[in-house]
Formats: structure tokens, sequence, C-alpha cells
């Protein structure tokens, strides 16, 4: 009998250990074994280093995972109830898979594993954003991460300059890595169905980020001129430097946050970098 064969089927996991999805957790289950099998061979090669998965709950994606090829799978959970669920797997798939009970939130991966690392997960919707924010902060220690958002995130890690959905996320996420939407997953999919349609993103870091900038000069920049999107950048900047800032850096004052390209947004960051001495990742801007 093969590992798959000798786990019982996950509705009959989920009831007899009383795992219902709870809505404050996020939880929304697969039990569509092709769903998740397609998942997991998106992830590519996973037989060496670390998969990471974070949020397994019963253990679907999981169990695909390890099905898949998976050498090592550290599955990070905060759901006390799915312990023994995911511990039943464990047995089946001595020495490959371990389960760290806690919020992925607090726990960071890299200490806890070897390279390279991936991130394979269906992400809890709630903190989503957050988490991947928290990886690309290190994304020189990932090798790359396929991830399951809301369909509406995932639009925004992909939107471009001009399009409505193109905002902060956008500019951080693709300053960082390069990013790919995989496939869509509608709400009938899960158990019980979430209200919007989900999407399996790829995402891949860059040797170097797409310009020299310093990410938290970046990220000031963004927050400033997203926060009053409606306004010009040279209202929105004025606390950076407003309309001499802009000047500086060759752009249209009166243009709008939306309208700049992830290029524009580093090329500001390094002058507002200079101007307050924290220097960038160049060593200094010629416009400077």
């Amino acid at each position: 009998m093969s590992a798959p064969d000798s786990l019982p089927p996950l509705r009959e996991v989920i009831a007899r250990h009383g795992i219902g999805a709870r809505k404050g957790l996020g939880q929304h289950f697969l039990f569509d074994l092709n769903l998740t099998r397609r998942i997991a061979r998106a992830a590519g090669d996973i037989g060496s280093g670390t998969v990471i998965e974070i949020g397994p709950g019963p253990g679907g994606l999981t169990r695909a995972l390890l099905e898949c090829g998976a050498g090592y799978l550290l599955a990070i959970e905060r759901d006390d109830r799915c312990a023994a669920a995911l511990a039943e797997i464990a047995a089946v798939y001595p020495g490959r898979l371990e389960v760290v009970m806690g919020d992925a939130l607090r726990v960071d991966p890299v200490e806890r594993t070897a390279a390279p690392r991936r991130i394979v997960a269906n992400l809890p919707y709630n903190v989503s954003t957050a988490l991947l924010l928290r990886w690309l902060e290190r994304a020189d220690q990932y090798a790359g991460f396929v991830l399951m958002f809301q369909k509406e995130v995932a639009d925004r890690l992909l939107a471009q300059p001009g399009d409505s959905d193109y905002g902060r996320l956008s500019v951080i996420v693709q300053w960082t890595c390069r990013v790919r939407r995989l496939f869509d997953v509608p709400a009938s999919a899960f158990v019980p169905p979430p209200k919007v349609t989900s999407s399996v993103v790829e995402i891949v870091p860059r040797a170097e980020p797409l310009a020299p900038a310093d990410r938290a000069t970046l990220e000031r920049v963004t927050q400033a001129a997203f926060g009053q999107r409606r306004k010009m950048l040279r209202a929105s900047l004025r606390p950076l430097g407003g309309e001499a800032l802009l000047s500086r850096a060759g752009i249209d004052p009166t243009r709008r946050a939306e309208e700049l390209s992830v290029e524009d947004f580093a090329h500001l960051a390094r002058l507002v970098s200079a101007d307050r001495g924290t220097g960038g990742t160049d060593g200094g801007d010629p416009a400077c």
C-alpha cells in the first residue's frame, strides 16, 4: 500500500478530530487531490532543501507535497486541533515532515531550515500579505514561493502602472521578485467556500532588486504616494520634498502615484536617501 492510500480521506479526518473551519483563522480547506497535486507540482523540484507550508490545517496540501517528493517539509500551524491529523501524516512519511505549532507571523522559517527554501501554501487570507512582506525582507533566503491568495490580492501583486490595482504592494513585491499567476481556483473548490475566487501565484526573488534603493526608504515613498493616490505627486510627496524632489527626478509633479513605474519609485527613494544621509544600494545617484 502506498503512503497516500494508507491515510484516511480528509473528510473523515476532519470529522474525527473536530476540525471545522474557523473564520477567525481564515480557514478554507481543499479536498480536491488533483488540485493540491497541481499546486505541489508547480513548486518544481522539491526533493532537496526545504519546503515550508503555512497553515496546513488537516493536511490536504501537505499530503500532496510529500506525495510529489518533498524531501523535508516544515509545516507551521497555529490551530492545535490540527496537531493530531498532521501527526498521522508524519507517521506515514517518517523523517520527512516536521510540524511546528505556532503563529507563522512569529516563526522565522530561515532559522529552522536549510537552503534552498521554498514556501508552498494555501495562505490564511487574513494574514497573507503581512506574511509575504515579512518573508521578502529576507528574499535572498528563499528560492521561490508558490502561494494561494484571494484573486484581488493576486491582481495587486501583478498590477502594472496605470492599472487600478497598482499600488504599494505591487511596487514592493515587483521590486524584489518576478511574479506570475499560475491559475485561478473557484470558491467551490473549498470547504467552506469563500466568497471570492482565489489565485495561485509563483513568486521568484530576483538576484538583485529591479533597481537600486533602500527598502525602508522605498516603503516610505510608496506609502506617501499611494496614501493619497488621488492627489498629484507634488502634494502627496510634499513631506519628502514634493515638487523639488520630483523635479530632480525628472518626474512631472502633476502625475499621480499609479502612473509611476517601479524604477521611478526606486529613483525617488535613492534621492530621499541621499537627502537624509541614509545612502542607497548603488552608492548614490547622479541626479543628487
